[in-house]
């Protein structure tokens, strides 16, 4: 067998194809390109048995990612994250089985090792010496720190109110780091110019085919620790939104390879705030595509995307499952990251909690049924975001009883 059976890069827009053996960035077309795979030797040569005896980290699914040699796989152990039961919140929901997907156990503390693992050793087998990001900090930190791994130069811009924690992963890591007085979308324009100018790889979200590789692979997990019986429902905070184009189609290729039935995909929820939802507006109004949103703001800074470049693939996986997409409030997100924590013991992420907070919503409205199997996906620890939790606590005298 193959360590990879990757075929070529496909263009969803334009259907252009492209070498999984060069580096590319976006379709001539302009749109992200998407990775495909020998599926019908995958079919036939691999076997749901193959996993049994593997490391429980991602590069357990190699056949099913786009690096061809082990040896220039950069790894820090990532994957296979729990899949937690939340019996008290499912309880306070009319939830029968509420589950967390846990992505804060995961080196770097967020879901965004899993993109940078796979990016980097992609990077690294075709010969990238220096890459360059825009992020809103987890990603930045993830791939500044793997880069670092693989000997590979990085240069990452991100705003300054970003979290101040990724900052500082982004500066230990050794990376070019610059922080503007701006958006995601500000720190992405400056990017491009200098990618331009000294040719250094872009990587940022979608512009190269690989993160949703590393993404992806969330979708594998969690059939397999489901024993290949998907659940009803995921819901998954959105910004960019490679997380929920990468476990849609990690689904659709375990259903193309005949380890699940494509009849039964869950129905896919794209999570969004508020104070920034171009997905929920697109998709409200029946569209395939998002509009810039203006003045975006929320405390789940890691959704605050005015535009995702992959939008039409988001709604696409959203369209073709029966999903949806909603918006919660930033009061009723941190609500939500305070209650998770006292009743279930995981302090998780304000963009995690949003996740609950949308699955509680949309019970309420009828939407998710008392018998439906639900998975939030929590993207990163809470620790990460120490501003989400406000406290003023009295110091005592060393004497004073308590």
């Amino acid at each position: 067998m193959r360590f990879s059976y990757v075929s070529h890069l496909y263009c969803p827009k334009c259907s252009a194809a492209y070498s999984a053996d060069e580096k590319n960035n976006l379709c001539s077309c302009g749109s992200p390109l998407l990775v495909s795979y020998d599926y019908n030797s995958l079919k036939e040569k691999w076997q749901k048995e193959d996993l049994l005896h593997r490391e429980p980290n991602l590069w357990r699914y190699h056949e099913l990612l786009p690096v061809k040699k082990k040896e220039n796989i950069v790894s820090l152990g990532e994957g296979m994250t729990p899949l937690l039961s939340m019996g008290k919140l499912g309880e306070e929901y009319g939830i029968t089985t509420l589950l967390m997907k846990d992505e804060g156990l995961i080196p770097t503390g967020s879901f965004k090792a899993r993109g940078s693992a796979v990016g980097v050793s992609k990077a690294k087998e075709l010969g990238v010496e220096e890459l360059a990001m825009p992020t809103n900090g987890n990603a930045g930190a993830a791939w500044s720190l793997y880069a670092s791994r693989a000997g590979i130069k990085s240069h990452i811009v991100m705003p300054k109110d970003a979290p101040m924690i990724t900052r500082q992963e982004v500066h230990v890591a050794g990376a070019d780091l610059k922080v503007i007085d701006g958006l995601i979308s500000d720190a992405g324009k400056l990017v491009g110019e200098a990618v331009s100018e000294y040719g250094w790889f872009d990587v940022s979200t979608l512009k190269e085919p690989y993160r949703i590789e590393g993404k992806k692979t969330m979708g594998l997990e969690i059939a397999e620790q489901l024993n290949w019986e998907l659940p009803d429902v995921i819901l998954y905070p959105t910004g960019g939104g490679v997380g929920l184009i990468g476990i849609y189609k990690a689904l659709k290729e375990l259903a193309e390879i005949g380890w699940i039935e494509k009849e039964k995909l869950p129905r896919l929820v794209a999570v969004q705030a508020e104070g920034c939802a171009p997905i929920v507006k697109a998709f409200e109004a029946g569209d395939k595509d998002s509009e810039f949103w203006n003045d975006s703001v929320t405390a789940a800074f890691g959704i605050n995307v005015p535009k995702a470049l992959g939008d039409f693939l988001v709604l696409e996986a959203i369209y073709e499952t029966n999903g949806c997409a909603i918006a919660v409030s930033d009061e009723h997100i941190l609500q939500e990251q305070h209650h998770i924590a006292e009743r279930e013991g995981a302090f998780i992420c304000p963009e995690g909690a949003a996740t609950f907070a949308a699955a509680k919503k949309l019970r309420q409205d009828g939407w998710i049924k008392e018998n439906e199997t639900v998975i939030c996906l929590n993207t990163g620890m809470g620790i990460k975001y120490p501003e989400t939790v406000p406290m003023n606590v009295a110091v005592r005298s060393k004497t004073e009883r308590l």
